[in-house]
């Protein structure tokens, strides 16, 4: 037997899949954001530019074909946000701010574990063209409400951290170099390759001996200048104006280098370690992608898998709308078959959920075979419903049975 690959699920049930999609696209509708597609292929080198070169998900995510080809080099998307902003450009988008989203799968060379795949969809929600920092609280305020009031989740916090501009960065990263040299001796491997390579990456460490150094490591909120400091403090001033609430984490950069000032993560210890199912901030691209201008943004990226996790352990709060009655014809011979689809025909067309068994059996298998379908209704089809023109119906539920004639089945059964 052929398994499926490592790193992936069939999902057998989308239910639960389809009314967390329907509910954000109402949402997100409401704050009248569009929905809107991207390819699953690009180029790797949008990825190399947009996310960067040194990146965990660059350097060893990527699924690249043509690899030693960098011009002819294409990738399955490893994320959705450089994609939304390449057509941004390439489309020449006027609207600004453009408000978007987007669904669809994405993959990750990664080891699987639980809440990690190599293939995983994910809900992309863009803001883009808005640089005053009101919309960083506008952004996080709609994505808490459609966690907490839409969802109903309860267990999950969000964690805050400002990153400042590239100047307060910089300063940051020297004092933060200098530090992890002073302390290279306790530290990891891949955290000292990371220190010369892209120091803010250690934070993403999470061996206890490492985690216990980077306690005392200096701080980018130490870092800011006055620009940075007074967004800051409109930021956390808004958010608490907004009643939502935060803890500021100094260790969240997140793991994509074109995060700049805010930088978010919504968390729940439902999760196990891989405990994030939402992540985002605000973000600059345009010359690493196009060569023009860069164009301030705020995103965030949803986890469906993680999401789906979360909201089954939720499923009783919500109102999950039930699947509709099922209504399933029993032709009893192979006689009555022609007229059990020509019956089914006309239910369908009148938008009522129908299935029709044409396997042989007894009237006893065949009723069990309906009742292993989920039916609630049952419409037998016999010689003497057939001679007739009527039908036998049996609601499964109270046991009760009736005969209408057939022209009668739509109205009898609405």
């Amino acid at each position: 037997m052929i398994s499926r690959v490592r790193g992936t699920e069939d999902i057998l049930d989308l239910t639960l899949y389809n009314f967390i999609l329907d509910k954000a696209k109402k949402h997100l509708h409401v704050h009248n954001f569009t929905e809107i597609d991207t390819p699953i292929l690009e180029h790797t080198s949008l990825f190399v530019r947009a996310v960067g070169e040194q990146t965990d998900i660059v350097s060893k995510e990527m699924y690249v074909f043509n690899k030693d080809n960098d011009e002819d080099s294409i990738c399955l998307r490893p994320e959705i946000t450089a994609s939304i902003i390449r057509a941004y450009f390439e489309n020449g988008i006027q609207q600004k701010p453009w408000k978007v989203f987007a669904h669809g799968p994405v993959f990750r060379k990664e080891r699987p574990q639980k809440g990690r795949w190599r293939q995983f969809t994910q809900l992309s929600i863009e803001l883009i063209a808005a640089k005053e920092i009101e919309n960083d609280a506008y952004f996080l305020k709609m994505i808490d409400s459609f966690v907490a009031d839409v969802l109903k989740l309860e267990n999950y916090a969000i964690k805050l951290n400002f990153l400042g501009c590239s100047q307060d960065r910089k300063e940051h990263r020297q004092a933060l170099i200098n530090f992890l040299e002073q302390n290279k001796s306790e530290m990891c491997q891949t955290c000292l390759d990371r220190k010369d390579k892209n120091p803010l990456r250690v934070f993403d460490c999470k061996l206890e001996q490492c985690q216990k150094i980077l306690v005392t490591a200096p701080k980018i909120l130490d870092f800011l200048c006055t620009e940075c400091s007074t967004d800051w403090e409109k930021l956390t001033t808004l958010l608490g104006m907004l009643s939502v609430s935060y803890i500021v984490d100094h260790s969240l950069v997140r793991g994509l280098d074109y995060y700049n000032k805010t930088v978010f993560e919504f968390v729940s210890r439902c999760l196990g370690a891989q405990n994030a199912f939402c992540g985002g901030g605000r973000y600059t691209l345009g010359s690493e992608i196009q060569g023009s201008e860069d164009v301030p943004c705020i995103g965030v990226g949803f986890g469906m898998g993680r999401m789906l996790m979360l909201v089954e352990q939720n499923k009783e709060k919500l109102l999950i709308p039930p699947q509709p009655p099922l209504h399933v014809i029993l032709p009893m011979d192979e006689a009555q078959r022609p007229l059990a689809l020509i019956l089914a025909s006309e239910l369908q067309s009148k938008g009522l959920c129908t299935d029709i068994i044409l396997s042989k059996g007894s009237m006893t298998n065949l009723m069990k075979k309906a009742n292993r379908l989920g039916a609630k209704f049952v419409l037998i089809l016999g010689e003497d419903e057939q001679k007739n023109g009527t039908v036998s119906i049996k609601n499964m539920q109270s046991g009760s049975s009736s005969v209408v004639k057939q022209v009668d089945a739509v109205t009898s059964l609405k």
